[in-house]
């Protein structure tokens, strides 16, 4: 929140200009940097728009929140009116969201999706946008949890007429979510009279911002029906003696008011997601707060899409690590830190407010937050500077707190057809593990092929999908990644091997040319024909994997060679020592080559390195093994 007072106040300071210094310097403290000119354009037009609307009305004492930033959440409600109702006397909470729209029309015949000239792409309703943010708040916040019909949702487009918005009315409107316009005032007016009171707001504001912030009893009920009836997980060996090691720490942090620390370390496929989606709907039906975490953007949408699909609510609780740094103390049950090896030394980058910058670790903020921290990991997974999440050095934040730390290792895996033989040989082919690299001895697990072009590759991926299997195509960071892609242009054509190109996967959060956006790239079938890259393809599985080694690491004579130079991953600085880049690069391609459940498809770039695999994969040339390939293929999966 950027400001908080009454609304004559308000007023006072809109007349006087002040408001708007006020909420410029509160802003760069908040946020590390200046807002944008539309920005503080937006607050001159529209905050005295809504405060002569309440002086109007007569309720000059209610107070007005501007910027209430929503808990555990980046986004922002314009205005949270905080007053008492004229019938009951309770407190009641009104979210306003502040558009300057003259006109506006439904986008294809939806009217939850709106387009305005100010934007080339289609935008929500503020109707919808307004309701969101009201369902969010009941939510997280323990005060209207309790109370939700304390809470109403309006959206007041000051500057609108009818003729301007008429097709905005179309969408459903509720007690969260009312649509309201410059030119019909009075029904705003009326609107505000019938919620709110004109005694002072100040105590339903202060009980509204003391509120205890987490999920709610009512959508934690919803997600354990959501996450245990959607999906049958079944919990094998060290996958149940760990969902049984939280759920006991758990037990005794309630029974005897202390915290502990869980940790479940293990490689790919060894289940510790389905681990972490069990937790979640076993606490949720105990009634146990809880929120899973993780540090991807495509690993966090595709649980929100997977667990959240048929409630959109439900998606609320799959936070990032970053989400957590002025979170209460012990203020969850349990934090589940999945994907923990994504953890960054902090959480503050070049936007985080002074006021943030506490010089804090984020793993030290991640324990702060709940009681029962629970970390999933594989220390082989780190792929960048700056992350931290390995077993030693959570065991030492925990030490430093004087707090309890359980490792659970998981050594079965159900990833790359459930073979321990391939993993081993992926380890110790990139020397992460001792003993030096081994020539693969088939099992009837996983397969591996090893071609002599990127063409090949896809050919053979091609074959596979025309089988039905799931196929994609990643690449080490050797090629300039183009990530502004003006509107209507194609995909640029970055991976370029001789005569071969294909672009890389969409940067970003929007589909491009039929590409999916970044965080899709690994599920929908449109991602194949973008070469993935590790930031995207880390924490997916598909059938056949296609991984393509580039000039960042070479086999030359006897051993491994990287050469950082060849690498085009701008989170290699020149600081960046020459042993973590080289930990790095060998790492990235660990993930790579661990995506596939039947088989893994690989070529170098390098000459050299091609024959060195060819030798280590014990295998004829890609021709010879097509057939014999498809033939040992297990049966199809729909």
């Amino acid at each position: 929140m950027l400001f908080r007072d009454s609304a004559t106040a308000v007023a006072a300071e809109c007349h006087s200009g002040a408001l708007f210094f006020r909420l410029t310097e509160q802003f760069g403290r908040a946020h590390g940097h200046k807002p944008s000119a539309s920005e503080v354009r937006s607050w001159e037009r529209s905050i005295p728009a809504l405060a002569s609307a309440l002086n109007d009305a007569g309720l000059g004492q209610v107070e007005m929140l501007l910027e209430y930033g929503l808990p555990l959440n980046s986004k922002r409600a314009d205005a949270v009116l905080a007053g008492v109702h004229p019938q009951t006397g309770l407190p009641s909470y009104v979210v306003v969201e502040l558009k300057q729209w003259s006109s506006a029309e439904p986008d294809d015949g939806d009217p939850s999706l709106c387009r305005v000239d100010a934007y080339n792409r289609a935008v929500l309703n503020p109707v919808d946008q307004v309701r969101g943010y009201c369902e969010y708040l009941i939510s997280f916040n323990g005060t209207l949890a309790e109370y939700p019909e304390r809470v109403s949702g309006a959206a007041y487009l000051h500057n609108a007429t009818e003729f301007g918005v008429a097709g905005l009315f179309e969408a459903e409107q509720d007690q969260h979510g009312q649509l309201f316009i410059g030119a019909r005032r009075g029904e705003f007016i009326d609107f505000l009279r019938e919620r709110l009171g004109p005694e002072s707001g100040a105590s339903a504001a202060d009980e509204l911002l003391d509120g205890k912030v987490g999920p709610s009893k009512q959508l934690m009920a919803v997600a354990a029906q959501e996450v245990r009836e959607r999906e049958q997980f079944v919990l094998l060996d060290e996958q149940k003696v760990a969902y049984r090691t939280v759920l006991n720490a758990v037990r005794r942090a309630k029974r005897s008011d202390h915290k502990e620390v869980v940790v479940v370390t293990g490689g790919p496929g060894t289940g510790k997601s389905v681990i972490a989606l069990s937790l979640l709907g076993e606490l949720y039906r105990q009634g146990t707060t809880a929120l899973h975490a993780t540090g991807s953007s495509s690993f966090t949408t595709t649980m929100r899409k997977v667990a959240g699909a048929r409630r959109r609510e439900v998606k609320d609780l799959f936070k990032y690590f970053n989400s957590f740094m002025t979170a209460e103390r012990n203020g969850l049950d349990v934090l589940i830190c999945d994907e923990a090896h994504r953890m960054r030394e902090t959480s503050a980058n070049r936007y985080t407010s002074a006021a943030n910058r506490t010089g804090k670790a984020q793993i030290e903020e991640l324990i702060d937050a709940a009681r029962v921290p629970v970390f999933l990991l594989d220390e082989h997974q780190v792929v960048r500077p700056g992350e931290m999440g390995t077993v030693a050095e959570i065991e030492a934040a925990a030490e430093k707190k004087g707090l309890r730390c359980q490792v659970v290792p998981l050594d079965s895996q159900f990833r790359c057809g459930g073979s321990d033989a391939y993993l081993r040989w992926v380890v110790r082919l990139l020397g992460l593990k001792p003993g030096g690299p081994e020539v693969w001895e088939p099992d009837d697990k996983m397969q591996l092929v090893v071609v002599d072009s990127p063409q090949e590759v896809e050919t053979f991926l091609e074959e596979r999908r025309a089988r039905n299997y799931s196929a994609r195509m990643t690449a080490g960071y050797c090629w300039r990644w183009t990530k502004q892609v003006p509107p209507g242009q194609a995909l640029p054509t970055d991976v370029v091997i001789g005569g071969w190109e294909r672009p890389w996967n969409v940067f970003g959060d929007r589909a491009i040319g039929g590409a999916p956006p970044a965080a899709l790239w690994a599920t929908d079938p449109a991602g194949f024909g973008q070469v993935g890259c590790v930031y995207t393809a880390q924490g997916f599985e598909y059938d056949w994997s296609g991984v393509i080694i580039g000039p960042d690491l070479v086999w030359r004579g006897d051993r491994w060679v990287v050469d950082r130079a060849a690498s085009k991953d701008p989170i290699f600085k020149k600081s960046t020592p020459d042993a973590d880049a080289d930990r790095l690069i060998r790492n990235t391609y660990k993930v790579l080559l661990t995506r596939g459940m039947i088989g893994t498809v690989l070529y170098s770039t390098d000459a050299e390195t091609r024959g060195k695999l060819r030798e280590l994969a014990g295998v004829p040339a890609p021709r010879q093994v097509s057939d014999a390939v498809l033939e040992s293929e297990p049966g199809l999966r729909g």
